[in-house]
C-alpha cells in the first residue's frame, strides 16, 4: 500500500491532537484514501514531552531538519507566528515537499507569496484549519459553494471574544471582569491583544474574502475594531430591541469594490448566528444560487482543529500526484483569474447604525438630533429613550438607524456631539440584517 510520510513542526495542543487523530482514526483515514498516512519524524522544542506523546517516532528540536529530510513527503507546520514559519514553509515547498498548516498569520499576511512558491514547485499547499478549527469552511468555499457568485461571507470567527460576549450578555458583567474569567478558563491568552482587538479576525476574514472573491491576501487593508470599548449597557440596550452584538467578520462584494471589516455588530436575535454562543464559531455564506448558508462548529482546540488538518492530509494523500491543472486552486478560481480588487475604505462602507448619546432631559433635544440625521439623509428605523434616574437631568437616548454610508454617519456624530445638551461622546455600534 502507498504510504504518504508526514514531519510535522510543533507538537503543542493542535500537534498533539493531530498526531492523536491520526493515529486513533489510522484505519478509518486508510479506508477513505487508500493511503497509509505515517508520521515519519516531529519537531519541537520540548524533546521530553514531544517524545511522550509520540513515541518511537523520530524528535529533533531542529525544525529545518524536518523540511530538509528527504523522505518527508508532507511538512505539517503548527507552530504559529509568521517570521520562522513562513521561512520553513517557503524551504519545505523549495524542497519540493506539500505543506499543511493551520497558521492564519502566516496565509494571510504571507500566502501570496507562498502560494506562488507552491505553483511554481508543483506541490499543495492546504490550510482549512487556518480558519475557524474544525469547521471546514475553505472547502465549502472553495468547492461545496463553486458554481455560486459569494455576494457575502459573515462570520464569528474568534471563540474568546464570543464567550466574553456571551458571558456579558448573560450575566450582565462588565468587559474587564469577563476578561479576566476568560484567562482564568484558558479561552484567553495572558496578552489577548490578537483576540480582543479583532487581529485575530481580520486574519481569517482576509483568507475567506481572498478564495470567495477570486482575489489577493489583503490583511493590511481590513478595517479593525475589537470589542474593549464595549459597555454592558449597550448590549443589554440592544437586547431590548430584540438585537444581540457579537464580533462579526464581515466581507461583501459591491459594485465599489470589497468591504473587508472587522467589528461589534449588532444581529437580529431571530438569526441563527445571533444565537451562536460561548466559545463556538459560525460563518453565514451568501451565494446567489444557494442562499444564506450556515457553518457552525467549534473554532479552535486540539481535536477539532486537528480534525482540519488531519482531513487536509488525506487531500494531499488523493491528489498528490495528480497535476496542478486537476488540483483545486488555492484561491478557488484558476491563477491568471484571481483579480486585484479594491478594498472599500470603512468611510464608504454602507451599513445600519445603532447610536447612544447621553442627552438632557429637556424639550427639543430630540429634534435637534433628528434635524442632524435628517440633513445628512440618515432615516431613523427605531427610537427608545430611558427614564433619567432619580435626581439625574440626563438620559440615554438610542436610535436605530436605516442603511446609511459611514461618512455620512461620522459627520453626523460629530455635530450631534458639538450640541451643548449632549455629554459625552455617541457610542456606535454597525448593524447587519444577514438576511439577503
Amino acid at each position: 500500500m502507498k504510504q504518504l510520510n508526514v514531519g510535522i513542526l510543533g507538537l503543542g495542543t493542535v500537534g498533539g491532537g493531530t498526531y492523536s487523530v491520526l493515529t486513533r482514526n489510522a484505519a478509518e483515514i486508510t479506508r477513505r484514501t487508500g493511503v497509509e498516512i505515517k508520521v515519519m519524524q516531529v519537531a519541537d522544542r520540548n524533546l521530553e514531552h514531544a517524545k511522550a506523546i509520540v513515541g518511537n517516532v523520530d524528535v529533533t528540536d531542529d525544525a529545518f531538519a524536518v523540511v530538509n529530510n528527504p523522505n518527508i513527503d508532507v511538512v505539517v507546520e503548527l507552530i504559529g507566528g509568521y517570521t520562522l514559519s513562513r521561512e520553513l514553509v517557503l524551504k519545505a515547498i523549495a524542497n519540493k515537499k506539500h505543506v499543511v498548516t493551520a497558521n492564519k498569520a502566516l496565509i494571510a499576511l504571507h500566502g501570496n507569496e507562498i502560494f506562488a512558491a507552491a505553483k511554481a514547485n508543483n506541490v499543495i499547499v492546504a490550510f482549512e484549519a487556518a480558519v475557524a478549527g474544525g469547521i471546514p469552511i475553505i472547502k465549502a468555499l472553495r468547492e461545496g459553494l463553486g458554481a455560486n457568485r459569494i455576494e457575502w461571507v459573515a462570520g464569528i470567527i474568534n471563540g474568546t471574544t464570543n464567550f466574553i460576549l456571551t458571558e456579558m450578555r448573560e450575566k450582565g458583567l462588565n468587559f474587564a471582569d469577563v476578561l479576566g474569567e476568560a484567562q482564568r478558563l484558558g479561552y484567553a491568552e495572558a496578552d489577548p491583544t490578537f483576540d480582543v482587538e479583532g487581529i485575530d479576525a481580520a486574519h481569517k476574514l482576509t483568507i475567506m474574502s481572498a478564495i470567495a472573491f477570486g482575489m489577493p491576501m489583503k490583511f493590511e487593508q481590513a478595517y479593525t475594531e475589537g470589542i474593549t470599548k464595549l459597555q454592558q449597557v449597550d448590549i443589554k440596550y440592544a437586547e431590548e430591541l430584540g438585537y444581540r452584538v457579537k464580533l462579526l467578520g464581515i466581507t461583501k462584494r459591491t459594485d465599489k469594490g470589497v468591504e473587508l471589516r472587522v467589528h461589534p455588530t449588532l444581529i437580529p436575535e431571530k438569526r441563527l448566528v445571533a444565537n451562536v454562543n460561548g466559545a463556538m464559531n459560525a460563518v453565514v455564506v451568501k451565494g446567489d444560487a444557494v442562499g444564506p448558508t450556515l457553518y457552525y462548529g467549534a473554532g479552535a482546540g486540539a481535536e477539532p482543529t486537528a480534525s482540519a488538518v488531519v482531513a487536509d492530509l488525506m487531500d494531499v494523500a488523493r491528489l498528490i500526484d495528480a497535476t496542478s491543472a486537476q488540483r483545486v486552486p488555492y484561491l478557488a478560481f484558476q491563477s491568471d483569474q484571481v483579480q486585484d480588487l479594491p478594498i472599500l475604505p470603512i468611510d464608504e462602507v454602507q451599513s445600519a447604525y445603532y447610536l447612544r448619546l447621553r442627552a438632557s432631559d429637556k424639550p427639543g433635544v430630540l429634534a435637534n438630533v433628528t434635524k442632524i440625521l435628517g440633513d445628512r439623509d440618515i432615516s431613523i428605523d427605531a427610537m427608545m429613550q430611558k427614564e433619567p434616574d432619580e435626581n439625574e437631568t440626563e438620559a440615554d437616548i438610542v436610535i436605530l438607524t436605516h442603511i446609511t454610508v459611514e461618512k455620512n454617519m461620522n459627520a453626523a456624530i460629530t455635530a450631534i456631539e458639538s450640541l451643548a445638551e449632549i455629554t459625552g461622546k455617541v457610542v456606535r455600534i454597525r448593524m447587519e440584517e444577514l438576511a439577503k
